[in-house]
């Protein structure tokens, strides 16, 4: 059967329709090849993709439209995938049609909020993509320090708004990062040992689970969903909105990076470890090894302090001041600048890799490793250390799903290259390179992970947790249509 496709026409009739408000309406579709949650075959009926963009204020973008080349693509390069189709959606209405067609044709489903995925699941090849990126917008209520977001909208948005009434709360180190996987997944940030994680400053969302239905989680209402969204990453329905609680935090902090050359790595790795453990909770301290220019080895901290500018000052005088820096650029800066500090390294399109787990303690020896497998690979990947500790640690395990609260740090190496050559042997490369770190940590934070984490390691992962949220799987997604992410197949039985 020839293939026919009329996006053209659908757009003229739109603009012949201007009080209905709907973005195209497709006409004449072919029936088309697409893949199934069980991975086989199917074809969906071209009648049936008509009705579909007949319901949506949004588009349904199908590949030979211009915007399906632009829309399909996601943050890491790692992932050229081709779904049958993308759904465009503008609202929870929409939302709720994309997996009600998703569910009746038990169709492989990738949900996209920002697509900065590090393993590429906002994405899939044959399916369908509900993609959330029209969906943009935060409001700022000061009285009652919320913030109400879209779930399309990314962390420099949330930050920008909240910055303009002197609050803020805990969203990630990439301000081009999608808020809602960032948070469904844990989230820690540069103000994480102050206030928690992102998930444990949310106080509700609003969710289309598996069956359509539009729910409000909260303390107050669907608790245990709202236990589990917090932590249990994406597995139970496609989150529309998420009201975040806010602090007051002086738009103003005390940041930036001090470095040292190499040779003295070691003493100044020990260094910061000592002083990281008790640190106060206004700072974060991210260290860092690399290679400046891909050739020469440098180990760096960022700091950022968001409490007193001179109590800042005093406390990171012992830090800037340790061994002979060979740069030192701490200062003061808006909070929204030090949040955008990380992006200009990974552009969108960037073919990105990654390993981490968490770490209880670093000894000397686990840091002598450390500078040792780094500098056997150069110019290959950074390592570096998220500061855990605070607030991460206060909030009772048993109150989120996120899986762990003891960590001091959490170790990592990642890496991305603008094109794909020898992509496979520096993969290989990391691999080797973890495998010899590995031991020092025990699990990892999924929004680290790449596309090569085996479903045991999720289940494993998850620990005491896993069961309460296989039952939870079982009762909001019983045939596990939202299974691209750190999934949790439903409790059987």
């Amino acid at each position: 059967m020839k293939r026919r496709q009329f996006v053209g026409a659908g757009l003229a009739l739109a603009a012949a329709w201007p009080l209905r408000g709907f973005a195209s309406v497709l006409k004449g579709v072919a029936d088309l090849p697409a893949k199934s949650l069980a991975g086989g075959d199917l074809l969906l009926p071209g009648s049936s993709i008509e009705a579909l963009a007949a319901s949506l204020r949004g588009d349904v973008l199908l590949a030979g439209n211009a915007d399906y080349e632009r829309t399909r693509r996601v943050w890491n390069g790692m992932f050229d995938k081709h779904p049958a189709l993308i759904a465009r959606c503008t609202g929870a209405s929409d939302v709720r049609h994309a997996v009600d067609f998703a569910r009746e044709h038990q169709l492989l489903t990738a949900i996209r909020a920002g697509g900065h995925s590090v393993s590429g699941k906002s994405t899939c090849d044959g399916g369908l993509v509900i993609d959330l990126q029209q969906m943009q917008g935060v409001r700022v209520d000061p009285e009652a320090r919320r913030a109400y977001l879209e779930s399309g909208s990314l962390l420099g948005q949330l930050d920008h708004e909240s910055a303009a009434f002197g609050l803020a709360t805990t969203a990630g180190t990439f301000s081009d990062t999608g808020a809602a996987g960032l948070t469904l997944s844990g989230g820690f940030g540069r103000l994480g040992r102050r206030f928690g994680l992102a998930c444990d400053n949310v106080a509700s969302f609003d969710i289309v689970t598996a069956d359509g239905q539009f729910l409000h989680a909260s303390d107050e209402e669907n608790r245990d969903l709202f236990w589990g969204l917090r932590g249990g990453g994406g597995n139970f329905g496609v989150v529309t909105s998420i009201e975040y609680r806010l602090h007051p935090v002086d738009p103003v902090i005390l940041g930036g990076n001090v470095a040292w050359p190499f040779d003295q790595a070691r003493d100044a790795l020990r260094f910061y470890r000592d002083i990281a453990m008790d640190a106060p909770e206004s700072v974060n301290l991210l260290p860092v090894l690399y290679w400046e220019g891909g050739k020469t080895p440098i180990f760096a901290v960022e700091a950022c302090w968001s409490g007193d500018h001179a109590e800042g000052e005093a406390w990171l005088k012992p830090l800037r001041s340790f061994g002979k820096p060979a740069s030192d650029d701490i200062g003061l800066m808006p909070y929204v600048e030090i949040q955008s500090y990380s992006d200009a390294g990974a552009p969108h399109g960037i073919r990105a890799y990654a390993k981490n787990g968490f770490v209880g303690a670093l000894s000397n020896d686990d840091i002598d490793l450390m500078l040792d497998v780094f500098a056997r690979t150069p110019g290959l990947y950074d390592m570096f250390c998220d500061h855990c500790g605070g607030a991460y640690s206060r909030v009772p395990l048993e109150s989120t799903a996120f899986p762990r609260r003891d960590m001091a740090f959490i170790l990592a190496i990642w890496s991305g290259w603008s094109t794909s050559d020898g992509i496979d042997e520096k993969v290989a490369q990391m691999r080797a390179a973890w495998k010899e770190l590995e031991p020092l940590t025990k699990g990892f934070y999924t929004n680290y992970v790449g596309s090569d984490t085996v479903a045991a390691s999720y289940r494993e992962n998850f620990g005491a947790h896993f069961e309460r949220l296989a039952a939870l799987k079982a009762k909001v997604d019983p045939m596990n249509l939202f299974r691209l992410n750190a999934n949790v197949p439903p409790k059987t039985g």
